[in-house]
């Protein structure tokens, strides 16, 4: 099963990758620049596994980029305390 098909494994993927890159020293803008970018290529690439997914790739298509960068440190924000530590 891909990680993208359920959505806690999901945020627990994406809290350890977090938490990985602060680990090495990158800063708050550089882990939210990261998160849109990659928001951005799963909207534009990888198909939704599962609702939430298609809840945020419904979002983000309608969204300006501001909005898109909101959606993205959002994500952040919701991940930082998952993972597996």
């Amino acid at each position: 099963m891909s990680v993208l098909e359920n959505w806690q494994q999901w945020k627990d993927f994406l809290g350890d990758r977090l938490h990985q890159g602060m680990n090495q020293g990158m800063n708050k803008e550089t882990v939210n620049d990261l998160a849109y970018q990659i928001g951005d290529y799963l909207a534009k690439q990888v198909e939704p596994k599962n609702d939430q997914e298609k809840i945020l790739a419904d979002l983000w298509s309608v969204a300006s980029p501001e909005e898109q960068h909101a959606i993205a440190n959002m994500m952040v924000k919701l991940v930082q305390n998952d993972g597996t530590h």
